[in-house]
Protein backbone atom coordinates (compact mmCIF):
# COMPACT_ATOMS: atom_id res chain seq x y z
CA UNK A 1 0.00 0.00 0.00
CA UNK A 2 2.97 2.57 0.82
CA UNK A 3 4.60 1.42 -2.84
CA UNK A 4 1.64 2.34 -4.42
CA UNK A 5 0.76 5.95 -2.44
CA UNK A 6 4.75 6.85 -3.40
CA UNK A 7 4.25 5.74 -6.92
CA UNK A 8 1.23 7.83 -7.17
CA UNK A 9 2.17 10.88 -5.24
CA UNK A 10 5.64 10.65 -7.45
CA UNK A 11 3.24 10.40 -10.62
CA UNK A 12 1.86 13.64 -9.45
CA UNK A 13 5.48 15.58 -8.62
CA UNK A 14 6.35 14.73 -11.89
CA UNK A 15 3.69 16.09 -13.56
CA UNK A 16 3.35 19.47 -11.25
CA UNK A 17 7.03 19.81 -11.78
CA UNK A 18 6.81 19.43 -15.73
CA UNK A 19 3.74 22.31 -15.54
CA UNK A 20 5.14 24.73 -13.37
CA UNK A 21 8.76 24.42 -15.88
CA UNK A 22 6.41 24.85 -18.64
CA UNK A 23 4.49 28.09 -16.93
CA UNK A 24 7.94 29.81 -16.56
CA UNK A 25 9.15 29.10 -20.09
CA UNK A 26 5.51 30.29 -21.31
CA UNK A 27 5.79 33.17 -18.88
CA UNK A 28 9.19 34.38 -20.91
CA UNK A 29 7.40 34.11 -24.05
CA UNK A 30 4.49 36.07 -23.31
CA UNK A 31 5.99 39.46 -23.32
CA UNK A 32 6.82 39.68 -27.00
CA UNK A 33 3.36 37.88 -27.58
CA UNK A 34 0.67 40.22 -25.83
CA UNK A 35 -2.06 39.51 -28.35
CA UNK A 36 -4.57 36.60 -26.52
CA UNK A 37 -5.83 33.71 -28.80
CA UNK A 38 -9.42 32.30 -28.42
CA UNK A 39 -9.84 30.39 -25.21
CA UNK A 40 -10.94 27.21 -27.17
CA UNK A 41 -7.54 27.51 -28.96
CA UNK A 42 -5.14 28.26 -26.27
CA UNK A 43 -6.91 25.21 -24.51
CA UNK A 44 -6.04 22.87 -27.31
CA UNK A 45 -2.72 24.28 -28.05
CA UNK A 46 -2.38 23.35 -23.98
CA UNK A 47 -2.96 19.85 -24.98
CA UNK A 48 -0.69 19.91 -27.50
CA UNK A 49 2.09 21.38 -25.73
CA UNK A 50 1.01 18.68 -22.78
CA UNK A 51 1.25 15.79 -25.08
CA UNK A 52 5.01 16.59 -26.38
CA UNK A 53 5.91 17.29 -22.68
CA UNK A 54 4.51 13.83 -21.63
CA UNK A 55 6.18 12.50 -24.80
CA UNK A 56 9.67 13.84 -24.11
CA UNK A 57 9.06 12.46 -20.24
CA UNK A 58 9.22 9.15 -21.46
CA UNK A 59 12.85 9.97 -22.49
CA UNK A 60 13.72 10.09 -18.77
CA UNK A 61 11.12 7.89 -17.09
CA UNK A 62 10.51 5.29 -19.75
CA UNK A 63 8.26 3.28 -17.40
CA UNK A 64 5.05 3.63 -15.71
CA UNK A 65 5.44 5.47 -12.53
CA UNK A 66 2.24 3.67 -11.46
CA UNK A 67 1.56 0.08 -11.07
CA UNK A 68 -0.70 -1.23 -13.78
CA UNK A 69 -4.65 -1.65 -13.62
CA UNK A 70 -7.33 1.13 -11.86
CA UNK A 71 -4.49 2.90 -10.35
CA UNK A 72 -3.45 4.01 -13.70
CA UNK A 73 -6.73 4.85 -15.05
CA UNK A 74 -7.17 6.55 -11.49
CA UNK A 75 -4.38 8.56 -12.30
CA UNK A 76 -5.57 9.97 -15.72
CA UNK A 77 -7.83 11.72 -13.25
CA UNK A 78 -6.73 12.65 -10.78
CA UNK A 79 -3.59 13.58 -11.51
CA UNK A 80 -4.49 16.21 -14.03
CA UNK A 81 -7.53 17.45 -11.35
CA UNK A 82 -4.46 18.01 -9.00
CA UNK A 83 -2.16 19.53 -10.56
CA UNK A 84 -5.14 22.04 -12.19
CA UNK A 85 -5.78 22.85 -8.44
CA UNK A 86 -2.16 23.54 -8.06
CA UNK A 87 -2.12 25.77 -10.81
CA UNK A 88 -4.96 27.54 -10.34
CA UNK A 89 -3.75 28.21 -6.73
CA UNK A 90 -0.13 29.44 -8.03
CA UNK A 91 -2.12 32.03 -10.12
CA UNK A 92 -4.10 33.64 -7.07
CA UNK A 93 -0.89 33.93 -5.31
CA UNK A 94 0.41 35.96 -8.46
CA UNK A 95 -2.58 37.61 -8.70
CA UNK A 96 -2.26 38.72 -5.35
CA UNK A 97 1.21 39.38 -5.47
CA UNK A 98 0.37 41.69 -8.96
CA UNK A 99 2.45 39.30 -11.30
CA UNK A 100 1.08 38.95 -14.30
CA UNK A 101 -0.76 35.92 -15.68
CA UNK A 102 -0.45 33.41 -18.25
CA UNK A 103 -3.94 30.76 -18.77
CA UNK A 104 -1.94 28.07 -17.44
CA UNK A 105 -2.63 29.84 -14.24
CA UNK A 106 -6.06 29.07 -14.49
CA UNK A 107 -7.78 25.53 -13.73
CA UNK A 108 -9.16 24.35 -16.74
CA UNK A 109 -5.68 24.72 -18.92
CA UNK A 110 -3.57 23.04 -16.20
CA UNK A 111 -6.23 20.13 -16.27
CA UNK A 112 -5.75 20.02 -20.25
CA UNK A 113 -1.96 20.73 -19.88
CA UNK A 114 -1.50 17.85 -17.10
CA UNK A 115 -4.47 16.01 -19.06
CA UNK A 116 -2.66 15.40 -21.89
CA UNK A 117 0.70 14.24 -20.34
CA UNK A 118 -1.27 11.56 -18.04
CA UNK A 119 -2.51 10.41 -21.27
CA UNK A 120 0.69 10.12 -23.06
CA UNK A 121 2.14 8.53 -20.58
CA UNK A 122 -0.83 6.25 -19.92
CA UNK A 123 -0.32 5.43 -23.95
CA UNK A 124 3.33 5.08 -24.76
CA UNK A 125 5.14 4.19 -21.44
CA UNK A 126 6.67 0.47 -21.00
Amino acid sequence: MIEFLIEVVGEFVLQFLLEVLAELGLRSLTEPFRARPHPVLAGIGYAVFGAVVGGLSLLVFPQHLTPPGTSRVLNLVATPLACGACMALLGAWRRRHAQPLVRLDRFSYGFFFAFAIALTRLHFAG
